[in-house]
C-alpha cells in the first residue's frame, strides 16, 4: 500500500491570498452580498468554519433569499456541532430555490445523522427523481445503505447514475464509497482495482486519508494479512489525528467507531475503548446531556403517575387491544423482541414510531411540566387523543390483531400510554445493565442520544430507566411483562409463551422462525436478529470491566447491579 502524499504548502499561500483579496473586497463595498460570500468561501476552504459561518451570515444579511449562501451557513454551523441550525438552513435553502441540488443532498444527510431515516431516504429519492446528477445526494444515500450494510443496493445505486462526477473530490468519493461497498459484498479484486484509481488521481487531502486507510484495513483483513491490517489502522489512527479541521464531523466520527471495532476485534479493549471516547467526544458536541433535567422528567412520572392515578384518575374509554409497546434500553434485545412478535401471521411490525412521542408533545409540550399536564387530562381530552392516536395507528395495518411499537424510548411515556390506551400492553426488554452499557457505548446511534457520550452519565441513565421501569410495573400491575434477553437463549419457547400470552395471541411457529423474515430492520441489531437467537453477546462486558469502571460505579451506586452480581 502506497502512501498517498498531502497537499503542498503552495495552497496555504492561495488561500492566505483568497482571504486577503475577500477581505479588502468586503471593505471596498460593504453593502454587497457577494465579497462577504466569497469571505466566507475562503475561511471554509481555511477550515475556520465559526468565521466562515460570520462571512456567510453578512452575505445573508445582505441578500436573505441567497440560496447558495443559506447552505454554506448550515454547513458552517454543521461542522460546529449545531445540527439542527444545520436543517434549518437547508431547508431555508429549499424555500428560497425549491429543489437546490445541494441544500437537499445536505438536508437528507443531517435528517439521517438526527434519526429520521425514513424522512432523509425519500428526500433523497425525491431529489434523484428530480435530478438524477444531483451527485451529493447519491453518495449521501449510498452512505445510508452501507450503513444499514445493503452494498449490492448501494453499488447498484452508484451503477445507475447516468454520469460520474466531474468534481475531483466528488469522484475521489465516489470512488471510495464504491470501494467500500465491494469490499462489503466480498469482491476483493474489484476492490483492489476501484482504489487503484483513487491512488492514479493524485494526491489525497489529508481529510480524506483516514477513509483510504479504512478500506485497506477491510483489504488487508479480506486477504487474511492482519500485520497489514494492523498497518493500515495504524496509518489510520495517526491521519485521524492530523486531519484537521476541514475533515467532515461524520467521517471523523464513523472513522472512530471502525477503528474501535478493529482494535476490539484484535483483542486489545483499551485501544478500542480509546477509540469509542473519541468518537463519543465528538458526538457530544451536537448532543449535550443535563442529568437535572432527565431526573426532574423521571421524578414528574414516578409522582404524577401513581398507582392511585391509574385506579381511580381519568383514562379514555376505548379498550382497543391492539397496541403493543416494547420498551427498554437501546440494545437490551428490544429489536429481537419486536421481530420475534412481528412474524406472528396476527401482528404487524410498525418499527420504532415516533407517534407516542409526538402525542405525548402535542398534547402538553415536553419536560417535567408536561408529565404533569399529561396525568391532569380528563376524559373528554383522553378520548379525543386516543381516538386520533388510534386512526393513525390502525391505518398502518387494519386487519392485524396486534400492532407493535418498538421505540424504547417510550418508557418516558407510559404514563401517557397507560391512560391514554387501557387496553395496551407494554414489553420491558432488560439485559445486565453493564453489557447494555457497553454495547451503547460501542454502536454509533444516529438521534439524540446525549447520555451515552460519557460512561458516567450512561450508567447514571440506565439505572434512572430501571427505577422508572419498575414504577410502571408497580403501578399498572399486568400490563408490564419484563422479558431479560438471557431468557430468550436459555428458554425460547416458555419465554415466547409467556409474550403471547400477555399480549393476547395464540402459539405460532412462525415466531421461533423470526430470523428468515425480510422486514427491513433500521436499528443496529439488523445483523443479530437474522440469526438464530444465541449468547454471544451475553456477559461481553467482562473483556472491557477495567475500562468500564465509570460506568459500573454509578450503576452499583443505584443499585442497579444487585439483581445481576450473580447472573453468569
Amino acid at each position: 500500500m502506497t502512501n498517498p502524499v498531502l497537499n503542498s504548502s503552495p495552497e496555504r499561500d492561495d488561500l492566505l491570498a483568497a482571504l486577503d483579496v475577500a477581505s479588502e473586497a468586503c471593505h471596498a463595498d460593504p453593502h454587497l452580498a457577494e465579497p462577504h460570500y466569497a469571505y466566507g468561501e475562503a475561511w471554509t476552504a481555511w477550515g475556520d468554519h465559526a468565521k466562515a459561518e460570520q462571512a456567510f451570515a453578512a452575505a445573508l444579511q445582505r441578500n436573505p433569499g441567497w440560496a447558495d449562501a443559506w447552505v454554506n451557513y448550515g454547513v458552517a454551523r454543521y461542522h460546529q456541532g449545531a445540527i439542527e441550525d444545520a436543517k434549518a438552513a437547508m431547508r431555508q435553502a429549499l424555500r428560497c430555490a425549491p429543489g437546490h441540488a445541494a441544500a437537499a443532498a445536505n438536508l437528507g444527510a443531517f435528517l439521517r445523522l438526527t434519526g429520521q431515516h425514513e424522512d432523509a431516504e425519500a428526500l433523497l429519492r425525491e431529489s434523484l427523481a428530480a435530478n438524477p446528477l444531483n451527485h451529493a445526494a447519491r453518495l449521501n444515500l449510498v452512505a445510508d445503505l452501507l450503513q444499514e450494510e445493503r452494498p449490492a443496493d448501494a453499488l447498484d445505486l452508484l451503477a445507475t447514475a447516468p454520469a460520474l462526477p466531474t468534481e475531483a473530490g466528488a469522484l475521489r468519493h465516489w470512488r471510495l464509497q464504491a470501494a467500500l461497498a465491494l469490499l462489503q459484498r466480498g469482491h476483493t479484486r474489484e476492490a483492489v482495482r476501484v482504489l487503484a484509481a483513487v491512488q492514479a488521481s493524485g494526491p489525497l487531502p489529508a481529510e480524506v486519508l483516514p477513509l483510504w486507510y479504512w478500506r485497506h484495513v477491510l483489504l488487508a483483513l479480506a486477504l487474511g494479512d492482519a500485520g497489514a491490517a494492523r498497518s493500515a489502522a495504524e496509518a489510520m489512527q495517526d491521519a485521524l489525528d492530523l486531519s484537521g479541521p476541514k475533515a467532515v464531523p461524520e467521517h471523523q466520527i464513523m472513522a472512530r467507531y471502525d477503528l474501535a471495532k478493529f482494535w476490539s476485534s484484535q483483542q486489545m479493549p483499551a485501544a478500542a475503548m480509546a477509540q469509542w471516547q473519541a468518537g463519543h467526544h465528538l458526538l457530544k458536541r451536537t448532543q449535550p446531556f443535563s442529568r437535572a433535567v432527565h431526573l426532574a422528567e423521571v421524578e414528574a412520572n414516578i409522582a404524577a403517575f401513581s398507582a392511585a392515578r391509574f385506579a381511580a384518575g381519568p383514562q379514555a374509554g376505548n379498550a382497543d387491544p391492539a397496541p403493543i409497546f416494547i420498551v427498554g434500553m437501546p440494545r437490551s434485545g428490544t429489536t429481537l423482541c419486536e421481530q420475534i412478535l412481528a412474524a406472528h401471521p396476527q401482528a404487524y411490525d410498525a418499527g420504532e414510531r415516533v407517534a407516542l412521542g409526538q402525542m405525548a408533545y402535542w398534547l402538553a409540550g415536553e419536560g417535567a411540566a408536561a408529565v404533569r399536564r399529561h396525568a391532569a387530562l380528563d376524559m373528554p381530552a383522553l378520548d379525543a387523543a386516543a381516538a386520533a392516536y388510534l386512526a393513525d395507528m390502525r391505518a398502518l395495518a387494519p386487519e392485524a390483531a396486534r400492532i407493535v411499537d418498538k421505540m424504547p424510548g417510550n418508557y418516558m411515556h407510559l404514563g401517557l400510554a397507560g391512560v391514554m390506551l387501557p387496553g395496551a400492553r407494554f414489553i420491558h426488554c432488560q439485559r445486565d445493565p453493564r453489557d447494555i452499557g457497553l454495547s451503547i457505548f460501542t454502536f454509533r446511534f444516529h438521534g439524540s442520544h446525549g447520555y451515552a457520550h460519557d460512561l458516567a452519565d450512561l450508567g447514571w441513565t440506565i439505572a434512572q430507566q430501571q427505577r422508572l421501569m419498575d414504577h410502571w410495573a408497580a403501578a399498572m400491575p399486568g400490563r408490564v411483562l419484563v422479558v431479560k434477553l438471557a431468557e430468550w437463549v436459555r428458554d425460547f419457547e416458555g419465554t415466547l409463551a409467556r409474550v403471547l400470552a400477555h399480549v393476547g395471541l395464540p402459539h405460532d411457529d412462525a415466531c421461533a422462525r423470526f430470523y428468515e423474515g425480510d422486514s427491513r430492520v433500521r436499528t443496529v441489531s439488523r445483523s443479530q436478529v437474522r440469526r438464530p437467537v444465541n449468547g454471544r453477546g451475553l456477559g461481553r462486558w467482562r473483556a472491557y470491566a477495567k475500562e468500564l469502571q465509570p460506568l459500573i460505579a454509578e450503576l452499583k451506586q443505584a443499585g442497579a447491579l444487585d439483581a445481576w452480581e450473580n447472573i453468569i
